[in-house]
């Protein structure tokens, strides 16, 4: 059998393949059109970064991610873990044997006391699962039957970026590829006219803690995998818009005049990431129509307005940050990020709940309901939660009607809705003084995990080799929680 011109196998390096077919960086775009994210990875040897992307690594069950990430940790004890053990001793200390010499922040390990503190919050049950949920979230009540509670989310970070980073990233040091970046590289993008992970920041009533492009960085994947931050002035995304003076006609002959001297660039020294800039240069110029058409909140009907809540038509805000979550989610974005920020209540826990309940109830339920409506939740998962919970014992000045709560995280609660996940249902179960598990923990790494097999990724294949090492978003761990899967 005569041998092929050309063999290209999975072990054939992005080098080999370009000096093969002679292609400069127009081909490669071109390439790129026709099978998403082709020329990813970084080295020069064959190895797992080389493999195809853009492709699950069997059938999923959602498509994308709405990620909708409560920043300063909301207390699980006044919103969803109901525990009446806690007003029946309400203001006695925490006994030894519940806390067990557990690890304790900065800001009560030297306090004499650690009075217990029930919430002043009435709970009830709702839906066909019975779940207990806090006044504060009437909206949200409504959507029981929808929701997957898992109530024994732990992990070891005790300080907020630590633990906010290794939400984001699976580790607690930077400089690793966040969340969305990783699906990005691994499933490519739906929509080739807009980013597949996108950012939206809001800032709540309460104390919060900041937020920082790390959290949505690319880290050493290429940095087409960047999360792109919308903002809610009057350029939803910064420096996209034409400089002054100069059309779309002229904008298209300076990308191509760039693009022609980036290949001179590539052909000496063949950084992808050459190749990278060609491609973020074409994406804004495709952004340049379709940012301003999903940013137009205009043309909502009356009824999703009315559903999401008058703050949906206020830029920056939650509200309307949910509605442009689904709109973006809509056109096929992968990985849409939100962070509300406002939720560190180290003092005056009653009132500072109560508003950022106000900023967000009625917004996240309504995104899940508005998703259902159109036939997009079964392929889009939604996930509500912080980076941990709050402690049973309060800090600081305890009194009848206000107290605070410090980090706790040993145990606390998130939801999810959709994307294959089982809906109506309690999963996990922490002791009666809320502190420990007692039935079914979830850490970070199996809640990754979990979440990447219901987009049909393997988080143990989903590999990338940097410095020598492989890396992936659960690191060495990670294993699937099967009592949510649908």
């Amino acid at each position: 059998m005569e041998k092929p011109i050309f063999d290209f196998g999975m072990n054939t390096t992005r080098r080999h393949f370009l000096s093969k077919l002679s292609l400069g960086v127009g081909s490669a775009a071109l390439g790129s059109l026709l099978i998403p994210d082709l020329f990813k990875g970084g080295g020069g040897e064959p190895d797992v970064n080389e493999l195809m992307a853009g492709l699950p690594h069997f059938a999923p069950k959602a498509k994308r991610v709405i990620y909708l990430f409560q920043n300063g940790a909301p207390s699980q004890l006044d919103l969803f873990d109901y525990k009446p053990m806690l007003n029946k001793m309400h203001g006695q200390d925490l006994p030894e044997s519940i806390r067990g010499g557990q690890r304790l922040t900065g800001m009560t390990a030297n306090q004499a006391k650690f009075p217990l503190a029930g919430s002043i919050f009435n709970f009830k049950q709702h839906g066909k699962s019975g779940a207990w949920m806090s006044e504060l979230l009437p909206h949200m009540a409504g959507i029981a039957d929808d929701l997957c509670i898992i109530k024994t989310l732990n992990t070891e970070a005790i300080n907020h970026d630590p633990a906010l980073t290794f939400f984001q990233t699976g580790a607690q040091v930077g400089n690793r590829p966040s969340f969305g970046a990783w699906l990005s590289y691994g499933l490519g993008s739906e929509n080739q006219n807009l980013p597949g992970f996108c950012v939206l920041l809001s800032r709540g009533k309460g104390n919060g803690q900041g937020v920082y492009s790390k959290l949505w960085t690319n880290g050493f994947l290429d940095s087409v995998h960047q999360g792109v931050q919308f903002s809610s002035g009057e350029n939803p995304v910064l420096y996209l818009n034409d400089p002054d003076g100069m059309d779309r006609t002229q904008r298209r002959k300076m990308l191509d005049n760039l693009a022609e001297l980036n290949q001179g660039t590539f052909n000496d020294f063949g950084d992808p990431e050459i190749t990278a800039k060609v491609q973020q240069y074409e994406m804004a110029f495709r952004m340049q129509t379709a940012v301003p058409e999903i940013t137009d909140m205009s043309k909502e009907p009356e009824s999703i307005v009315k559903m999401y809540g008058p703050e949906c038509l206020v830029p920056g805000t939650y509200a309307a940050n949910c509605l442009l979550a689904r709109k973006l989610s809509e056109q096929g974005v992968r990985f849409v990020q939100l962070y509300h920020q406002g939720w560190d209540s180290h003092g005056g826990l009653p009132t500072e709940i109560k508003g950022q309940c106000m900023d967000v109830d009625q917004a996240s339920a309504a995104l899940v309901t508005d998703l259902k409506q159109r036939g997009l939740l079964d392929e889009t998962l939604v996930i509500w939660g912080g980076e941990f919970g709050r402690t049973n014992y309060c800090q600081g000045t305890l009194t009848k009607d206000n107290y605070g709560r410090d980090h706790h995280p040993r145990a606390f609660t998130v939801w999810m809705a959709g994307g294959g996940v089982k809906p109506g249902i309690v999963y996990g179960e922490t002791d009666e003084f809320g502190y420990n598990i007692v039935k079914d923990p979830v850490h970070v790494h199996d809640f990754h995990a979990t979440i990447l097999n219901q987009l049909g990724l393997d988080h143990e294949k989903l590999v990338y080799k940097h410095q020598g090492r492989r890396y992936r978003l659960t690191d060495v761990a990670g294993k699937l929680v099967k009592g949510i899967i649908a």
